[in-house]
């Protein structure tokens, strides 16, 4: 959790606050900024992916840090990140977005240096290949 105080902003003032940003804040922050990056499909996995998809489609929910790690300090956080890629994106390319966006975002709404950012890509997704082809009337099963 990182924390700090706030001055008047001149040098010899005294303190006017201390201000405390929550772990989970900065996930959020990171998870919106990798959502809004073009080739992301989804962020997390199982579970968290699924609840993080319909977190994320309820009105005013952010879709929180779902799928996303993070520590922080007093001055510096570290990101730690599941992502599902749409098909025919160079991987290498999105993941520099990725860290451009989250860097950008983290950084302007928190003050907090971000020193690392892993990304772990655990799947493609193809399009046309979602679950949905199954509730089209096509059943999974090869033999009745």
């Amino acid at each position: 959790m990182a924390e700090f105080e706030t001055s008047g902003g001149g040098s010899g003032e005294k303190t006017r606050g201390r201000t405390t940003i929550a772990d989970g804040v900065v996930a959020t922050i990171a998870g919106i900024a990798i959502r809004e990056t073009e080739g992301v499909h989804s962020v997390g996995r199982g579970a968290s992916k699924a609840i993080g998809a319909v977190a994320g489609r309820v009105g005013g929910s952010s879709g929180g840090g779902r799928g996303v790690k993070v520590e922080v300090g007093e001055k510096q956080t570290a990101v730690d990140v599941d992502i599902e890629v749409e098909y025919g994106i160079p991987i290498h390319e999105l993941a520099d977005k990725v860290r451009t966006h989250v860097t950008d975002a983290v950084e302007t709404m928190t003050g907090l240096e971000v020193v690392e950012i892993n990304i772990n890509v655990f799947d493609v997704h193809i399009p046309g290949d979602d679950e949905d082809e199954e509730d089209s009337g096509r059943s999974s099963a090869r033999v009745q």
